[in-house]
């Protein structure tokens, strides 16, 4: 059960770094599309148990929770406006 709370909270963790440090680069997306990208790799591959398959998902999840603002408006290429660095926000 821990486990599966603190993949969640590291791709969280992950995507707001990415947002924070990556987020005024042009030419990269959004994380929310790598979030999603993560997301549909576990339904893909058949050798890794559920329970793995469970802690990328909730990971990706995370990822793309950090960045819902931008996931909700499907901003992909846009620069991020970022006047002041909050880490426990959902941007």
């Amino acid at each position: 059960m821990v486990e599966y709370l603190l993949a969640s909270l590291s791709g969280y963790a992950l995507g707001r770094l990415g947002h924070i440090f990556g987020g005024n680069i042009w030419f990269i997306p959004h994380h929310w599309i790598f979030g999603v990208i993560i997301l549909i790799i576990p339904f893909f591959i058949k050798k890794i148990s559920w329970g793995v398959k469970l802690i990328i998902i909730l990971f990706a999840l995370g990822v793309i929770l950090s960045d819902f603002k931008d996931f909700v408006d499907l901003k992909i290429f846009e620069p991020e406006d970022v006047p002041a660095v909050k880490f426990w926000g959902i941007d």
